[in-house]
């Protein structure tokens, strides 16, 4: 049964008309309390994943729970569908579980806190945030196991339960959540600014309607879900065509030595709706690399791309979901069936968005992306800490990096950043003062983004020196695949990781391992792959080419991927530059719109003299096989 709204007001809103200044008022005062709720979070949390990288996501909804402003999308519509129970004022929902919320949440380590608002007796908004906790139990450090075979073994689970009831606090529930953790002074802290987060972001709501009165506010806020709708209803019409396209793309490997796993997904648009089928991807993993794509989520991501793309000034929201049509099929790595293992599901998430450049440019080649958002690497450090002075304390570290953006149509892509445009690098200083390691280099990787007109941003260098034993796990992609460049544009380079031992020793690891012990005086070489490249890379300007070598960007080398000659004191060398341009403009073929790199084939057979690692097997799936 569907949840049950306890209303001691039975009035319904009215709608009326919005003056434009007055919608420009709500919209800003809601984007500002959006704002609020961030600052507020930050300012409370005690975890570095969210209170120095911002690894959370809020929300603000209006009484239908579609999201009015946030980042990820609503999920209360499919909550409100599949919650058993009632909620009234006073009461908090809090929420970890994948599969109770249909994936709107996407692994355990997010812990989800959702907030119906009330004012004199009527639901009037809700307020939600969610954020990743960094560590919630289970069988390894930071509860994201490789090798989990089911979420069970990936921490506590939380279903939909009331953390506040009526106005009355759970506290025995918040006793039995936090002693499943290793870190249960951050996670109540975290928590905490979770709640913090919701209630700032409620008064606001409260502050607005008083302002203007309830109506109004109601209206307003379904005004900004029609604009939206109308926006996108415009766009779609513009970039989407009726005609099917497909594209598709690999996560590298499972961590357990399988791989590649194909996502596909194929585009196109009957009358005002644009259907996005993924059929043709791959069936779920054995193991965590599994990512439960709720299907309004990706709704979002797909409106997201659009606007950033093509209109960026319009305030997105849900409005316009009844336009998209989203089909995933059962049992496949976006749509796995339960309880299979979700925890590493990054790589997945941020392949989808490399996806939707594939699919949104092929009609439009000059509004296509390369690709580089590609996933987010995470390294856990972890062990008790025998620095003098230190007591031999427990620490545990949870990082996110970044790796390189792709090229754009508008420039070169960024060197070294976040796939969230709200997401920051975890200051050396913090990691230096709070845990047992040093930075010994914190840099981009030279010529590692796609050589182009415009260049794929470069991916990090970043070099931990360990100052206590203990042990490491590395979740990282795009080590096998690379990032494909566009409109002529070259790959990106693959990522990579490469443990230095105190003795001098360098061994190559791979980039999804688990529990690798590390002595003092180890070094860790994190580098991460650059973005693929954007148009004709004989085009770059050869000056600038020579500025980003003093920069440290690009080698003399790499700079022959422009046709670019330096001479020995740095400047370009005008006439072997304008000879060797030549020479490739006459050996080579007409420019593709794609670059993915040779094929999976050619890859598997030259993987471990490229890149120093075994190639994955491909992946077989007996059952089905059977089945047909």
């Amino acid at each position: 049964m569907p949840a049950t709204i306890v209303q001691t007001n039975s009035t319904p809103f009215e709608t009326v008309a919005i003056d434009p200044v007055t919608l420009d008022i709500i919209e800003n005062a809601l984007r500002n309390a959006r704002v609020e709720m961030d600052a507020t979070l930050v300012r409370t949390a005690m975890s570095p994943g969210i209170r120095e990288q911002g690894d959370a996501f809020p929300l603000i909804a209006d009484p239908e729970g579609r999201m009015i402003v946030g980042q990820f999308g609503s999920f209360i519509g499919g909550f409100l569908k599949n919650y058993e129970g009632t909620l009234e004022d006073g009461d908090m929902i809090f929420l970890s579980d994948p599969y109770s919320v249909d994936g709107a949440i996407s692994h355990s380590n997010d812990w989800l806190v959702l907030l119906p608002v009330f004012k004199d007796g009527r639901l009037i908004a809700y307020t939600s945030m969610f954020g990743h906790q960094s560590d919630i139990g289970g069988k390894v450090v930071g509860s994201m196991p490789i090798n989990a075979r089911s979420i069970y073994e990936e921490g506590v689970r939380i279903p939909p339960v009331k953390i506040w009831k009526k106005g009355e606090y759970n506290e025995d529930l918040m006793k039995l959540v936090m002693h499943q953790t290793r870190k249960a002074d951050w996670c109540a802290a975290d928590l905490n600014a979770l709640i913090a987060s919701c209630r700032v972001a409620a008064r606001r709501v409260i502050e607005m309607a008083n302002r203007f009165g309830d109506d109004v506010y109601v209206s307003a806020t379904q005004e900004l879900l029609a604009r939206n709708h109308r926006a996108m209803k415009t766009l779609l019409s513009q970039a989407v065509s009726e005609e099917p396209v497909s594209f598709e793309d690999y996560i590298c490997d499972d961590g357990m030595g399988y791989g590649p796993y194909r996502i596909k997904c194929t585009m196109w648009r009957e009358g005002e709706k644009v259907i996005l089928d993924f059929d043709g991807t791959d069936p779920q993993s054995s193991a965590s690399i599994n990512f439960f794509l709720n299907e309004n989520m990706f709704k979002m991501f797909f409106g997201i791309y659009m606007i950033m793309v093509f209109d960026p000034m319009i305030l997105f929201n849900d409005g316009f979901y009844d336009l998209i049509d989203v089909r995933i099929p059962e049992g496949s790595l976006l749509k796995p069936k339960f309880p299979a293992a979700l925890s590493g599901r990054t790589h997945a998430l941020g392949r989808i968005f490399d996806i939707l450049g594939g699919l949104l440019g092929q009609k439009t080649p000059e509004f296509l992306n390369a690709a580089g958002f590609s996933s987010s690497p995470h390294l856990f450090y972890s062990g008790y800490d025998q620095r003098p002075g230190k007591g031999n304390a427990w620490f545990q570290l949870f990082q996110i990096g970044f790796g390189g953006i792709p090229g754009r149509p508008l420039g070169d892509g960024p060197d070294g950043h976040s796939l969230w445009p709200g997401f920051t690098n975890v200051p050396n200083e913090f990691l230096e003062r709070y845990f047992p390691m040093m930075i010994e280099r914190y840099e981009t990787e030279p010529d590692s983004g796609g050589a182009g007109l415009h260049r794929g941003g470069n991916g990090i260098h970043m070099t931990y020196r360990f100052l206590s034993p203990g042990t490491i796990s590395i979740h990282d992609d795009r080590w096998f695949v690379p990032p494909w460049g566009v409109n002529g544009g070259e790959p990106g380079k693959r990522a990579k990781k490469l443990l230095e031992k105190a003795d001098g020793t360098m061994t190559i690891i791979g980039n999804k391992v688990e529990d690798v012990e590390v002595e003092v005086g180890d070094q860790l070489h994190f580098v991460t792959w650059g973005g693929g490249g954007w148009g004709d890379p004989l085009e770059r300007d050869p000056a600038l080419v020579a500025k980003e070598i003093t920069q440290g960007l690009v080698t003399a080398e790499g700079a022959r991927a422009y046709g670019v000659v330096i001479a020995g004191d740095g400047s370009v060398d005008a006439g072997a530059t304008e000879a060797l341009r030549a020479e490739m403009r006459k050996s080579r073929g007409a420019l593709p719109v794609f670059n993915t790199g040779p094929g999976i084939e050619a890859l598997r057979a030259a993987c471990e003299a490229e890149t120093g690692l075994a190639a994955p097997i491909q992946p077989q799936w007996p059952h089905l096989e059977a089945a047909e």
